[in-house]
């Protein structure tokens, strides 16, 4: 019976620790030098493995972090009716409906401040002089417990402040409908996205390496020719697919 291969063994070996639940997704695989020492083989056989897994789909690479057990499918962000009134009447967050869609147990973390408001977004808010104070909202969005999505929404403090707006639980519907009941009706939204390396900040609440991809999505919400609330949100490239959905006519 001919030998089986240095590099189909230590495939199988790490395949059945991934797939036994000994290695997580995200975890990392053993070093290359690990390997070559565990083994006592060349640095291209424990190539050869690692590329066998990685055609499986059961590992991925992060740039100066090595190979890792691949995650789980992106987060698919659906961009049609997310905002509606309808989804927002049903009770649906967009955040917690897109995970829970995917399959993943959403969650949220919420801080609510007052500060004054920059530059761009006093611009954004057509604020000026002693009322650019804004209500921020600051959240973190996790997928089976891991941070997939940071968001901060800036609300003009002369609309939002001493509302329910300024609570972590805004209540059903969410702020877009304390909004409508202070009596801004939302007409549309402006969503602009950018991708680029993570700042350092993001990257530690993202639990990402400095620099590495992420999706800038920056929303506007506005009521009539009003902007009443300014969205940032970062979300690590690696766990998010954007989807839209355009008309044809």
């Amino acid at each position: 019976m001919p030998r089986t291969r240095p590099w189909v063994r230590i495939a199988e070996d790490l395949r059945t620790a991934v797939t036994s639940g000994r290695l997580r997704p995200g975890d990392p695989l053993p070093t290359a030098r690990e390997l070559m020492d565990r083994w006592g083989v060349a640095r291209q056989t424990v190539q050869n493995a690692i590329d066998q897994l990685r055609t499986e789909g059961l590992v991925g690479s992060r740039p100066g972090r090595g190979w890792y057990v691949a995650e789980r499918p992106a987060i698919r962000r659906l961009a049609r009716n997310r905002l509606s009134k309808a989804e927002r009447d049903a009770g649906r967050g967009a955040f917690l409906s897109d995970a829970a869609q995917g399959g993943w147990r959403p969650d949220v973390s919420v801080e609510v401040r007052r500060q004054p408001a920059d530059d761009r977004i006093a611009g954004i808010l057509d604020l000026a002089g002693d009322v650019a104070e804004v209500v921020v909202r600051a959240r973190e969005m996790r997928a089976d417990g891991r941070v997939v999505q940071l968001a901060t929404s800036y609300f003009p403090a002369g609309i939002a402040a001493g509302t329910a707006i300024e609570q972590p639980d805004t209540g059903d519907g969410g702020v877009y409908e304390r909004l409508e009941e202070l009596g801004f009706r939302l007409t549309h939204f402006e969503e602009a996205v950018n991708a680029r390396p993570a700042r350092p900040e993001e990257a530690s609440g993202l639990g990402i390496p400095a620099g590495y991809p992420v999706l800038a999505v920056t929303r506007v919400a506005w009521a009539g020719d009003r902007a009443v609330e300014v969205n940032d949100m970062v979300l690590a490239g690696d766990r998010y697919e954007l989807v839209y959905t355009l008309p044809a006519d």
